[in-house]
């Protein structure tokens, strides 16, 4: 396992956040601590990736990693290889690269995301 190692201490608020994403129907706002950057995304029903962000990073599939903490709200997942996870409130995850997402409901997906946030919504060169 790998041993991150912390050398400051630090504290920034989501509510003023160091940069905001919005592509459709998406908010992502990242504040970095450390060497870490830390998201707080929110997706509004109708949400799906294929619809809003595969149009900003041009994939087939989200090609990023995921870890992260759902506050509120309901996420469908599925890889290319046709496994399926539901997230909703309360609920830690993990998603490996090539998968799409979608929205479930009518409420506002939101969560925390601590490995994937710098990168997400952004066309990877």
């Amino acid at each position: 396992m790998t041993v991150n190692l912390v050398t400051q201490l630090e504290v920034k608020s989501h509510n003023s956040p160091d940069e905001v994403r919005r592509p459709e129907k998406t908010v992502v706002e990242n504040v970095t601590v450390g060497d870490y950057t830390i998201g707080r995304l929110s997706f509004e029903p109708g949400w799906s990736w294929a619809d809003c962000i595969k149009p900003v990073v041009q994939t087939d599939s989200c090609q990023l990693n995921h870890v992260g903490y759902c506050i509120a709200g309901a996420l469908e997942v599925e890889t290319s290889d046709g496994k399926k996870i539901s997230i909703s409130k309360g609920d830690s995850y993990t998603i490996p690269p090539g998968h799409n997402a979608w929205v479930v409901g009518d409420e506002t997906y939101s969560a925390i995301e601590f490995v994937s946030a710098a990168e997400y919504g952004v066309k990877r060169e």
